[in-house]
This record gives C-alpha cells, sequence and structure tokens, in this order.
C-alpha cells in the first residue's frame, strides 16, 4: 500500500493512527494528549482486518485527561498496551536513525523492545532488571550517608546479578536470531557485511561484590546491561561512528526487514509494515531493492511525496490531502 500526498497533507497521520491502532501507542510521542485533534475532546481509531486467519476488529479509544480504552473483537483490554502482544506491527520513522547513530541507550531499548516481540514471556525482564538496579542504587545511597548497613546490599545485589545475566542472554539470543536476516537483508539493499555485536561484561554477584566500595562513591551500579551497548557493523566499520547517513538509514532498514522475517518465523506470519518517508533518501537502485525486499512479506504501508518514488505499482495507492483519504 502507498500513501502519496505532499508535505503536511497528513500521511504520517495516518501511519500513526494505524500504529495505535495495532499496538497500543504512538511510535511519535508518549503523551496521548498529542494524539487527540486542537479543540477536540477526544479521538477513536477502528480497525477492521484478518490475523492469523481470523477476524480482527480493534478499537482505540482517547479522551482528553483519561486514559486509553481499547478494545479487540469487542472485548476490553487491561490497557491499550496489550495490543502490542496481540498484534505484530514494526515501524520506520526518520527518527529511528537514532537506533544506529544515537547513543548506547538507544540501542539497548532497541534490542529490548524486540527482545519481547520475540520472546513474550521474557518481555518483562528488562524492566524487571532496571528496577532491581534502582532498588540497589537506592540502597547504595542510604549507606553512604550511614543510614543503612552493608548487609541491605546483599539481597539486591543478588537479584540485579541474577537478573542482569538473563538479561544478557536473552539480549544475545535476539542478535543471534537477527544476525543472518539483517545481514541478508543489508547484502540486498548493497550494505555489505552487516552484522550485530553485542558489547558488555558478564554480570555476577561476586563482581558486583569486588566493587561495591567504587559503586558506594558513585551512589550507582556501575556493572550490569544497563551500561551494555549492540554495535551494528559493516565489516569492521562502526556504522555509529564511521557509516554514512545513507549507509546508517540502510542499517535501520535491515534491521526492521531482518526482525520482520523472524517475527514471521515465530509467530507464523508476518507483521504489519510502516514505512514513513523512506524512498526519499534512497537512489533508484536502492528503491527498487526496498520494493523487491517488501513483496510477498505480508501487508506494508509506505508513505511518499509522488507516486514516482515506488519504483513498482503498488497493489492499493492511497492519496492524502488534508481531511481526506480518496484511492488512486
Amino acid at each position: 500500500m502507498l500513501v502519496v500526498g505532499p508535505n503536511g497533507a497528513g500521511k504520517t497521520n495516518l501511519l500513526e493512527a494505524l500504529h495505535v491502532g495495532t499496538q497500543g501507542f504512538s511510535p511519535r510521542t508518549r503523551s496521548d494528549a498529542q494524539l487527540i485533534r486542537f479543540g477536540e475532546a477526544g479521538a477513536r481509531i477502528a480497525l477492521g482486518g484478518r490475523h492469523d486467519e481470523a477476524r480482527a476488529d480493534v478499537e482505540v479509544v482517547l479522551r482528553a485527561g483519561a486514559g486509553k480504552q481499547a478494545r479487540l473483537n469487542g472485548a476490553a483490554l487491561r490497557s491499550a498496551e496489550q495490543l502490542r502482544s496481540e498484534l505484530a506491527t514494526l515501524v520506520f520513522t526518520p527518527d529511528r536513525l537514532a537506533v544506529v547513530k544515537g547513543g548506547p541507550a538507544v540501542r539497548r531499548a532497541y534490542v529490548d523492545r524486540t527482545l519481547g516481540r520475540l520472546f513474550p514471556a521474557r518481555a518483562e525482564l528488562a524492566g524487571e532488571y532496571s528496577g532491581a538496579v534502582g532498588q540497589r542504587n537506592a540502597a547504595l545511597r542510604r549507606v553512604a550517608l550511614g543510614v543503612s548497613s552493608r548487609d541491605a546490599l546483599g539481597p539486591w545485589t543478588d537479584r540485579v546479578a541474577e537478573l542482569g545475566a538473563a538479561l544478557i542472554e536473552a539480549r544475545s539470543e535476539t542478535l543471534e536470531l537477527l544476525g543472518p536476516n539483517v545481514a541478508e537483508v543489508g547484502e540486498a539493499l548493497g550494505l555489505e557485511e552487516l552484522r550485530l555485536e553485542y558489547r558488555g561484561e558478564a554480570v555476577s554477584a561476586e563482581a558486583l561484590h569486588e566493587r561495591v566500595d567504587r559503586d558506594l562513591e558513585r551512589g550507582s551500579t556501575g556493572l550490569g546491561p544497563h551500561l551494555d551497548d549492540v554495535g551494528v557493523l559493516a565489516g569492521a566499520r562502526d556504522l555509529r561512528l564511521y557509516g554514512s547517513q545513507g549507509e546508517q538509514r540502510l542499517a535501520v532498514l535491515a534491521l526492521l526487514l531482518g526482525e520482520a522475517s523472524v517475527l514471521a518465523d515465530r509467530r507464523g506470519g508476518p507483521p504489519l509494515l510502516l514505512l514513513d518517508d523512506v524512498l526519499s533518501e534512497l537512489d533508484p537502485e536502492r528503491r527498487r531493492a526496498l520494493a523487491g525486499l517488501l513483496a510477498g512479506r505480508g501487508q506494508a504501508l509506505v508513505t511518499a511525496t509522488d507516486a514516482s518514488f515506488l519504483p513498482a505499482p503498488p497493489d492499493l495507492l492511497l492519496t492524502v490531502r488534508p481531511g481526506e483519504v480518496t484511492r488512486g
């Protein structure tokens, strides 16, 4: 599906609505108030389609000053974000280049979100680990202030070590699953030898106990996967440092399409792909390569300012004008 229209016409709004309607949250903002049109008290997104050969009807309702409400096939969900465990959607927006060019925290967050999609039973692992680190940091500060004993650190040190080791293992498994598919897509897009590299130290209770004096001085835990990074490399080149913006864009696309392949294998069906303004910065050869990669991968929505940017006829062409979406 190709969505075309001039800048500012609302193409990204349509893409955003699909993301909210299938994942329960916006890829652009965490403020629900920003999703409601100025001057209105609320908004509603209703989608219909098929998922795992069954009908899937979704409704998400937003009201100013209140939480989102979501229904799937008429059944109320505990939270709108529960949709992400039921429906798979992957999105590319220009700001996703931060996954490659940004700091380690952005890449950790990306891998942890991917981990949750690939291993739903371990989706809460990163949050649990973060909570344990927060508790250990608070205990460190209490010990440093003299209002608590070092013995109080023990349980939280053990918990951080346990969850940290599990998180490193889960992240490593995630990258191992993604690696071959990401490399294959990268090669198809002209970015050869694309690979992912986990960068971090092993964490254990013994290692944390050995550095407790340093942690007390700084008031925070200085070892663990909350400080690790993921390298995105083309051969020996770290694309964050030595990649052009074009190569960084191709790497993000390879990550997205590589994950889509893995999700399709693990869930039995491809995810919905939402690609916003992905064609404008690609040369004609890579546009053709991308069009070939998207063919047969399930449903994809691509936005562009002109239909000529896609070098193949889309299955469906939508034209967006302010307040209006039409076929053709």
